[in-house]
């Protein structure tokens, strides 16, 4: 099943096709968690994509798995193409949880930092082919995605520097929070916590001292309605 150049061209042609198959490891539980969670992936990608959106995003790995075991003359296994699907699903449900040894619920995005990282060591420390084999099997990820990271990461310098902008602006003895009662702000103490009142009418705010121990302000309109209705 392994795709292996030399017995390809001697006319083991399935080997193209099969290898995609090969199962991480021999063990029948962590074979059957591993189909079982593929088969969710793709289920989810394929739902959020389409069918030929998803087919392109898979076979695009597949294709340049293929040509850098050619160019090399190397076996290859499906460990990256799996890790593309894996890490796609992870950009558009990054806080979907799986229980690590049904046990330990942990956010995808986590795991995901955790596959990027063995894939950025393997470009870094691996052999030429190894390095080729992690790089091109991504590659489709960053076609899919590489306009949203990068109109994602413009969007993030515009607003820091909005808020540096922003802050320039700002008077020196300008405060976010200001108890109505003791005059305190964050400049005090910034530790400080601030709440409203919801029984309060206006935006009149509290530190944790006062916020339960201060005469409501109430508007004077509705004093006299209240009373009038009393009357």
């Amino acid at each position: 099943m392994v795709l292996i150049p030399q017995l390809v061209l001697r006319g083991e042609i399935w080997r193209v096709i099969t290898f995609i198959a090969i199962p991480p490891s021999l063990s029948l539980m962590w074979v059957f968690f591993t189909l079982y969670f593929y088969y969710m992936v793709g289920g989810a990608l394929e739902n959020e994509w389409g069918t030929v959106r998803f087919n392109v995003y898979y076979f695009l790995g597949i294709l340049g798995t293929i040509a850098v075991s050619f160019i090399f003359g190397i076996p290859v296994t499906p460990i990256y193409i799996n890790l593309s699907l894996f890490l796609a699903f992870a950009r558009i449900y990054p806080n979907y949880e799986l229980l690590i040894f049904f046990i330990l619920p942990v956010k995808i995005k986590y795991l995901a930092m955790l596959e990027w990282a063995f894939i950025i060591f393997t470009i870094l420390t691996g052999s030429m082919p190894s390095k080729l084999t992690a790089i091109v099997s991504i590659l489709n990820y960053f076609i899919f995605f590489g306009g949203e990271i990068l109109s994602g990461a413009k969007s993030n310098r515009q607003v820091h520097h909005n808020r540096q902008r922003f802050r320039a602006d700002l008077p020196k003895d300008f405060t976010y929070h200001k108890c109505t009662v003791c005059g305190k702000t964050e400049k005090d103490d910034p530790k400080l916590e601030f709440r409203y009142c919801d029984q309060c009418e206006g935006d009149y705010e509290y530190c944790m001292e006062h916020v339960r121990n201060h005469e409501h302000i109430v508007k004077a309109s509705n004093v006299i309605e209240f009373k009038n209705k009393q009357e």
